[in-house]
């Protein structure tokens, strides 16, 4: 028979003075969301019949999550942040707000302070085999206008699925620039096409993917911040037409709106034209439309921990 308490007055109190609403001190907001969290919990404690054993193998689980820091990709595998994703859309439709290159999920691999360039960067240091890549486009505004003087902020993995900061034997920075558009919008910059990655097989992220019967891989994809005054910044990436896991992407990634088309060339004059000494090479071209900012605090990407390059 199941025992149910967590809804009496008792519990409840409990529930209070351990969020501390008993106190002036601390913040309002911080035992606003704690104890929504210790009673939902509590509630599915009892509804789900969880077993002393099952509960503290949860608890070791956060405990080896910590250790590898794979919160950020487990939120991801899990639909969190995709669905923040989908309830800013929903906010953005209730104000009239809509349009524009759809927003996508950030994910946990962006590193702050890439170096600045104004037009056209390199991103690769020249140590990866890979596929030399084109890419280019342009920011605009809803109605087509070129957006001179917005940034580009532009990362992907290296051919073995792999990002610099977090793979330590890459240089400082590699594939990881920010590009300042030109008096007519564009950006280029010159790169090699990326591969997709899996979450690390003995990984925490995995254990739980394994335990839902899901894999763990993401399509080759290149992701994007992009900001101008007066606009409202845009988190995106573009994923690749063809891809295995274009619509089986393990983090939910992919939308409509987001997919380029890798174009391979083989033509010597075309390589010159664009500057690039090679023989044949991918490019893609990927424009961007961003919205007007209703308020400041919208040009402003969110304020979560990321990190930063020590250099």
């Amino acid at each position: 028979m199941s025992i149910h308490i967590s809804q009496t007055d008792e519990i409840q109190a409990f529930f209070r003075q351990v969020a501390g609403l008993d106190s002036e001190a601390g913040s309002p907001r911080i035992k606003q969301i704690l104890i929504r969290v210790l009673q939902d919990c509590a509630k599915a404690i009892e509804d789900l019949e969880i077993t002393d054993d099952e509960f503290w193998r949860a608890v070791d689980y956060l405990n080896r999550m910590g250790v590898n820091q794979e919160a950020g990709l487990l939120v991801a595998g899990l639909g969190l942040e995709h669905f923040l994703d989908l309830l800013q859309d929903a906010r953005d439709r209730s104000a009239g707000a809509g349009g524009g290159t759809p927003r996508t999920i950030e994910g946990p691999l962006y590193v702050a302070g890439a170096p600045l360039s104004n037009g056209y960067a390199r991103l690769d240091d020249g140590t990866d085999p890979g596929t030399v890549m084109y890419l280019h486009g342009r920011v605009t505004d809803t109605q087509g206008n070129p957006i001179a003087g917005a940034i580009v902020d532009v990362w992907h993995a290296s051919t073995q699925g792999t990002y610099s900061y977090f793979d330590k034997s890459q240089s400082d920075y590699n594939l990881r620039r920010r590009i300042v558009t030109d008096e007519l919008g564009y950006y280029k910059a010159r790169s090699i096409v990326p591969s997709g990655y899996g979450c690390p097989v003995t990984g925490t992220t995995q254990e739980v993917l394994n335990a839902l019967g899901r894999h763990g891989n993401r399509p080759a994809h290149i992701h994007f911040f992009i900001s101008a005054a007066g606009h409202k910044h845009l988190t995106t990436q573009i994923n690749f037409q063809g891809d295995e896991y274009l619509w089986d992407d393990f983090a939910y990634a992919t939308r409509e709106g987001l997919i380029g088309e890798l174009q391979f060339i083989d033509d010597d004059s075309r390589a010159k034209q664009l500057g690039l000494n090679v023989n044949s090479f991918a490019e893609l071209r990927f424009d961007f439309q961003v919205l007007r900012a209703i308020e400041p605090k919208s040009e402003q990407r969110s304020s979560r921990p990321r990190a930063l390059q020590q250099l």
